[in-house]
């Protein structure tokens, strides 16, 4: 399918709000559930301890992660809270944006930028860590940092005090003592988190302040101009949710963007141009808890209608955002900024926003689309992303420009640090969705679902007091079209496992159950249904067809072209741009290595140098170019 249809039909297709039960059945011990939110949605998440990642990227990305922070000290974690409040603070510093002191906008250094700014996401990627392992050393870990943080936490939240970015750190905060109580099962995290919402307060504006009218007030330098009180909401109507306090949905919704962001979405009108790039996408998910705690129609349509105008500013990869901006679509600012920035995505932090978005929007809509967008992110830009090192060294931007590099971040500890351990962890809830009939299979990951199905609550189905039942997925995918899922059931049970069939396959998908290709019509762009009554051994077979096509960077370069094979960009190997006839790279032909790990294909250029096409999560130090020249 081409990229501009693909664009267009987000923009012209409405979400379908249907009428559906939230399902929280019981699952095989430990149960860990995600958020369940007062508004009834269609699909719900599993929990993070419902689905083991078997041997993929995934799962090396997240155990990495995992044990990385797991192993981080606590006294370096703490160490700036315990210096504001004059307590000893034993420990290293931790070095980078995270430090107390040392910021310097005049002189470009940012070191000390946002102190401790990303001790909350560190938390919450913990306790979302821990839910998924049941590793009690994780447990433990977070029960350590909530205990250590409430000891430096006073009545007036001093810590704040001519604070650069009070809502911004408050955030990722808040953030981290919700996750700590509701994964970790922290018994003082919502005692700590209503304490520092309430000081938090007074440095805080009146209402959400978009940053042109943070510029318009007097502020000690621009850097103060940066802060997002318009992401609050989301992690505000969670604490709601979570604690039942009216205090926190009322605050929620003092937050909302409302007068400049999202009343003009809801009506269609795009103002995204100019705004800061993730932290504006990330702002459609408190849109979207405004609808699924309030149920308030106008946050939904601002959300989706939000999402689809992003759609239309997309990179080949799902990507966003050059130089961490919004723009104007239609302009040919996209391939504008191949040559101008090798800043083109801030990974971690912007397919953490992006993955959070697409699920929200899948949950309400059961459209499957969302997921094809979120499989974009996830094979292109998060998966390529270099791990964080020990000392913060971080994985920052996607360079999509002429003879790129992967390259670390100049400063350690910036946001993508705390964004990609959260990532890695929601990989769990990402893959599978459930719904009162059945199972969504979202994502094609080698991996293991584990559920019960029983009585009222899956709607019907016939499984007596309950049947425990798992799914397990085999695929090479995305490398190639084949995946396996093997059924498993206590006992026989009626339930339907819809398979995402993405957008660009064609019309040329084939679904099999126990080796017979079933009849019903698979159509792509949405997910196909299979219900039965599944028996212990029962196993289905997808398969994805998937054909080179070529996807321009925008209408006005029409000729600077990424090669796509599935949901995968395959970028030129070379230190520039190499030139194409569109035919030659239509016919790039899989590479001769017999165990072709890389997903390599080859194609001749027009100087008839033989170039190695390879997909950006297999990209190591090498230079590569995401758009290739298509000769005229």
């Amino acid at each position: 399918m081409a990229r501009g249809i693909y664009r267009r039909t987000f923009l012209k297709t409405s979400v379908a709000v249907a009428a559906g039960a939230w399902v929280t059945g019981a699952c095989v011990a430990p149960l860990f559930r995600a958020w369940a939110a007062p508004l009834d949605a269609p699909l719900a998440t599993f929990g993070y301890g419902d689905v083991e990642l078997l041997d993929s990227p995934l799962k090396q990305q997240f155990e990495y992660h995992h044990n990385l922070f797991l192993n981080l000290d606590d006294d370096r974690l703490l160490k700036v809270f315990r210096q504001k409040a004059g307590m000893p603070a034993p420990g290293e510093d931790m070095g980078g944006w995270y430090d107390l002191t040392g910021f310097d906008l005049q002189h470009n250094d940012f070191h000390g930028f946002v102190p401790g700014h990303s001790f909350g996401q560190y938390v919450s990627a913990l306790a979302r860590s821990y839910a998924a392992t049941v590793s009690e050393p994780t447990q433990a870990k977070v029960q350590r940092l909530v205990k250590g943080y409430a000891e430096t936490l006073d009545a007036k939240a001093s810590f704040f005090a001519g604070y650069r970015l009070p809502a911004y750190s408050y955030d990722k905060i808040s953030c981290g003592l919700i996750d700590a109580h509701q994964f970790a099962q922290d018994p003082i995290a919502l005692k700590v988190h209503e304490q520092l919402t309430r000081a938090v307060i007074a440095y805080l504006p009146e209402k959400a302040l978009s940053r042109a009218e943070q510029r318009a007030r007097p502020h000690k330098d621009e850097s103060y101009t940066w802060d997002e009180s318009y992401t609050l909401p989301e992690n505000l109507f969670l604490a709601y949710q979570r604690s039942g306090k009216v205090f926190y949905r009322d605050l929620a919704a003092r937050f909302l963007e409302d007068d400049t962001y999202f009343d003009p979405l809801a009506k269609g009108i795009n103002v995204l141009a100019g705004e800061h790039a993730y932290s504006h996408v990330n702002a459609f998910s408190s849109a979207m808890q405004a609808y699924l705690t309030q149920g308030s129609e106008k946050h939904l349509r601002a959300a989706r209608n939000g999402f689809a105008m992003l759609s239309e500013q997309s990179y080949a990869t799902g990507g966003w955002g050059p130089d961490e901006g919004l723009i104007e679509p239609g302009k040919g600012r996209l391939g504008e900024s191949l040559n101008k920035t090798h800043a083109s995505f801030e990974t971690p932090c912007g397919a953490y926003g992006h993955f959070k978005i697409t699920r929200y929007l899948l949950q309400v809509s059961q459209d499957s689309r969302y997921g094809d967008s979120m499989e974009r992110v996830l094979y292109n830009t998060i998966l390529g992303a270099k791990p964080i090192l020990p000392d913060g060294t971080s994985f920052y931007y996607s360079d999509y420009d002429a003879g790129a590099r992967k390259v670390y971040h100049r400063d350690k500890w910036p946001c993508c640090s705390g964004t990609l351990p959260q990532l890695a962890a929601d990989y769990h809830i990402s893959i599978y969705l459930r719904s009162p009939a059945g199972v969504y299979v979202n994502l094609y990951v080698p991996s293991k679902l584990r559920w019960k199905v029983g009585g009222a609550k899956n709607g019907g189905a016939k499984a007596g007091n309950g049947a425990v039942c798992e799914l397990t997925q085999q695929t090479k995918y995305p490398l190639d079209g084949q995946v396996r899922i093997q059924v498993a059931a206590s006992q026989p049970t009626e339930f339907a496992v819809y398979l995402r069939i993405p957008a660009w396959a064609e019309g040329n998908a084939f679904v099999s159950v126990n080796g017979r290709r079933i009849s019903s019509a698979v159509q792509t762009g949405s997910f196909a249904a299979i219900r039965r009554t599944w028996k212990d051994g029962d196993r289905i077979e997808l398969e994805l067809p998937m054909p080179l096509r070529l996807e321009a960077v925008d209408e006005q370069h029409p000729n600077l072209v990424a090669l796509m094979r599935g949901p995968l960009v395959l970028c030129a190997m070379s230190d520039a741009r190499p030139t194409f006839e569109r035919s030659a790279l239509l016919r790039a032909q899989e590479s001769n290595d017999k165990n072709n790990k890389n997903g390599d294909r080859i194609a001749v250029a027009t100087d008839g140098t033989s170039i190695i096409l390879r997909p950006f999560m297999n990209i190591g130090d090498e230079s590569y170019n995401m758009y290739v020249s298509q000769k005229t």
